[in-house]
């Protein structure tokens, strides 16, 4: 093609190594992983009802599945996946109106919804456990 720039007169954008980690960088990588999580945590929960669906046999070999140690982590981590999303949802809808774009704001509110995937699951067991 004529006139096109060739490959080698392309910009190279910098590799990941290069750039300086910071909190909003992690915020965006940690959306996107939580983003694929949940659609595993949807096929999850469609396992469950199936299986709930299909009988108390299939049911309590889906039940010793979540009630050993690492079904508890999983539901930990598909609760703590799903608060983040929400968390950084809402952030980037407060973004969309302009506001929270300073770099000082952002990374507040990066840090807010870190820290409220790790609360809202503990919060949820203690409402769980010792709510009325």
């Amino acid at each position: 093609m004529a006139g096109a720039p060739s490959s080698q007169d392309r910009p190279i954008a910098p590799h990941v190594s290069i750039w300086r980690w910071h909190v909003t960088m992690a915020s965006s990588i940690i959306h996107r992983v939580t983003g694929v999580g949940l659609y595993g945590a949807a096929i999850g929960v469609a396992i469950w009802l199936i299986a709930a669906a299909l009988g108390p046999e299939p049911y309590a070999l889906v039940d010793t599945i979540l009630s050993a140690w690492y079904g508890q982590l999983a539901m930990y981590l598909v609760v703590a996946a799903l608060a983040y999303h929400l968390a950084n949802g809402i952030r980037h809808l407060v973004f969309d109106t302009g506001a929270g774009l300073t770099p000082a704001d952002a990374d507040t509110s990066a840090w807010f919804a870190i820290l409220f995937a790790i609360a809202a699951p503990i919060g949820l067991w203690a409402l769980l456990t010792f709510g009325g």
